[in-house]
């Protein structure tokens, strides 16, 4: 990842009829990041990605992709790959014939062997859209949008309908064209695959950006937990504040480390076993409730 920026999003706003979709937005994402652009339904998302990738224009706000305005598709659609939620491709054709007209219009350059190759789907080069599984058509998606190894990728739920296996191969296959330079937008409602793999994260709600960040930055933002469950009443007080019901308790705390030597330390001086004992920092999803619920 450089400091080279390869979106750059200013004060955009976006409009439909009277509802004011997206508010003033402004963001950065740089060349060789993983950016994750989530948020709560009805967040703006959707609109801001498609004004990026040059489907809709703003309202008002500048928004410039490798320094050129979206909508001038011949100097930026080339260097682009889209991975739509939904493709589209015609039924009647075959795999090997999808990414063959998808490659032919991205004006990329690429062989259809290396790329199916790449999403395992050599063997189903001759065989019809319409007679592919769900998985099946999201690596087909995946193969039109990584043709070519384009500089900027957008994966919008890439990995719905895939098992374990599809999935973690398709993120050794993101991961290695990182490596060669693509950064990559992902939108997802998966929030592990992001926790797991963003460098950053923009959450959005209400057409704004609620926060902005690593997952490190977004998480510290709410207290680590630690619970555990008594046998019997405690024969000391409990060292740290705690709420629960006599058995079962939860402890906040945003510091970990410190307060987990602490309990442990009470529990053996005390001869008391801490049942349960679940201890961990804040996950993205814990975050993402926390704006949901405003």
């Amino acid at each position: 990842m450089t400091s080279t920026t390869v979106i750059d999003v200013d004060r955009l706003n976006l409009s439909y009829g009277g509802f004011h979709a997206v508010k003033d937005l402004s963001f950065q994402v740089r060349k060789g990041e993983l950016y994750a652009l989530l948020g709560t339904n009805g967040a703006g998302k959707t609109s801001t990605l498609e004004t990026v990738e040059g489907h809709r224009v703003a309202d008002s706000g500048t928004v410039r992709v490798f320094g050129r305005s979206p909508r001038e598709r011949r100097a930026v659609r080339s260097r682009m790959g889209i991975m739509l939620q939904e493709s589209g491709f015609s039924p009647d054709l075959t795999v090997k014939e999808s990414v063959t007209l998808i490659g032919t219009l991205s004006r990329r350059t690429d062989t259809v062997e290396r790329v199916l190759d790449i999403v395992d789907l050599k063997r189903k080069a001759d065989t019809k859209v319409s007679q592919l599984s769900g998985g099946e058509k999201r690596r087909l998606d995946f193969a039109t949008a990584v043709y070519g190894r384009p500089e900027l990728i957008f994966l919008d739920e890439p990995t719905t309908g895939l098992d374990i296996q599809s999935r973690d191969a398709l993120w050794r296959s993101v991961d290695k064209l990182r490596e060669d330079g693509s950064t990559v937008v992902l939108t997802t409602h998966y929030l592990e695959e992001a926790q797991q793999h963003a460098d950053r994260i923009g959450l959005m709600h209400k057409g704004a950006f609620h926060q902005e960040g690593t997952v490190s930055e977004l998480t510290r933002t709410l207290p680590a937990t630690i619970r555990f469950s008594l046998a019997a009443p405690a024969p000391a007080p409990l060292p740290l504040l705690a709420d629960g019901d006599g058995k079962r308790f939860l402890i906040e705390t945003f510091d970990l480390p410190r307060d987990l030597y602490v309990l442990l330390g009470w529990a053996h001086s005390n001869g008391v076993e801490l049942r349960d004992l679940e201890a961990g920092p804040t996950r993205l999803d814990d975050v993402f409730r926390a704006i949901s619920s405003d």
